[in-house]
């Protein structure tokens, strides 16, 4: 089995693609070992010193590292990955199932809402994949659009940048009634 590893725009995080599916729909992120119980692959992930956050996209794992250096915990990760699936084990247990996050808006805002979540998902998300993240939209007030930054993203020295004149002007430009965007 051969584990491709790409970087990303944030430096504390890397790509790793197994060459075959990881999550057959969404996303998942875990920032710690006990929000990682229902899945085996974050489990062990976990266990290799200096992970400090693992996300999961479908063809993808994004490892967040603490202060260590890349060389020092990338072996113990590719070796975790690797034995993952060539064992066949699940990455999620059957059980398991993502949760949702809450979204909010008012409902005079529907069709604006869905117009920023058909803008996001069809030109944001799979730009923002590819960089081993995921933004997801969490909520509309008063021309504010909450969105949700996961992976590679969460705590990426250019997420700012990338909300402020990326996804921001985007937005602006299609939906008059957008005014700023915001992390949650």
């Amino acid at each position: 089995m051969f584990i491709q590893t790409e970087s990303t725009p944030n430096p504390a995080t890397l790509k790793f693609l197994p060459g075959r599916t990881v999550l057959d729909y969404g996303t998942l992120e875990f920032r710690s070992k006990d929000e990682a119980d229902a899945s085996p692959l974050a489990q062990r992930l976990f266990d290799v010193p200096g992970v400090a956050a693992v996300f999961f996209g479908s063809d993808f794992i994004a490892v967040t590292k603490t202060d260590t250096d890349w060389q020092h915990i990338k072996p113990g990760v590719l070796g975790v990955i690797m034995e993952h699936f060539m064992t066949d084990q699940p990455v999620m247990l059957d059980s398991a199932g993502g949760k949702a996050d809450d979204e909010f808006y008012d409902e005079k805002d529907a069709e604006t809402v869905e117009l920023i979540k058909d803008l996001i998902e069809t030109r944001v998300r799979p730009a923002v994949a590819n960089d081993g993240g995921d933004i997801t939209f969490r909520g509309f007030e008063n021309g504010i659009v909450y969105l949700a930054m996961k992976g590679a993203c969460s705590g990426c020295p250019s997420s700012t940048a990338t909300l402020r004149h990326g996804i921001q002007n985007l937005l602006r430009h299609f939906v008059p009634e957008v005014e700023e965007v915001r992390p949650v």
